[in-house]
């Protein structure tokens, strides 16, 4: 029993927070993102028995920040070089100004991305992380939130924006900011755990560039 609560049993406790058991997951970031972007998804997974990586665009540390403050250093697990998304179950975009704006002019960032979604495998972006989407070409006709800053962006993208703290759009979860995340983390891990959609696959191959 736990010892919490002598109703709950460990068993049951135990069921609680395994619905992510082994799954790999990419964190896609370089220097600038937001640290509570990247901290808080990588401890929900890690809660949920999921194996969170941090990809990035080369090997050492990247500079977290807390808005225009610098915060930690985070190691590199895998660099875009090595990283392929058939190694992985789903992947997170967290936000900053200064890393989506980077990654979504880096090709091998931007094809990652594309091949999560040619895969049919979830993906979950917030705050400015869906500008990797938009240039991956994975927004249009697709309902979606962001930092609202970028909601133009979203909208001459082809996407539907709107403002909500957490919107789901067929394995694609995105939220606005860094106070939606216990919204985030939640529909994260339902989507990651249902794993494979069709409606993710489909809407890539509709919109292929």
């Amino acid at each position: 029993m736990s010892p919490e609560n002598p109703d709950v049993s460990c068993d049951s406790f135990q069921h609680m927070n395994d619905k992510l058991i082994n799954k790999r997951v990419a964190i896609l970031v370089t220097d600038g993102v937001e640290q509570a972007e990247l901290e808080g998804p990588l401890r929900g997974l890690e809660d949920e028995g999921a194996i969170p990586l941090i990809v990035s665009l080369k090997p050492g540390r990247i500079q977290a920040m807390h808005h225009a403050d610098k915060g930690e250093e985070f190691e590199v697990d895998e660099t875009l070089d090595h990283a392929r998304a058939q190694d992985f179950d789903a992947l997170v975009i967290p936000g900053g100004l200064l890393n989506p704006d980077t990654l979504r002019a880096t090709p091998a960032a931007v094809d990652f991305v594309r091949e999560f979604a040619n895969a049919g495998k979830p993906i979950a972006a917030i705050c400015h992380g869906p500008w990797l989407l938009i240039e991956a070409g994975l927004v249009e006709g697709r309902r979606l939130t962001s930092w609202p800053a970028i909601k133009t962006d979203v909208r001459n993208a082809g996407g539907e924006w709107v403002d909500e703290p957490v919107v789901v759009d067929n394995g694609l979860v995105t939220s606005r900011m860094p106070a939606d995340i216990p919204a985030f983390n939640a529909k994260m891990v339902e989507e990651f755990a249902e794993g494979y959609h069709e409606g993710m696959q489909s809407f890539a191959k509709q919109h292929a560039r």
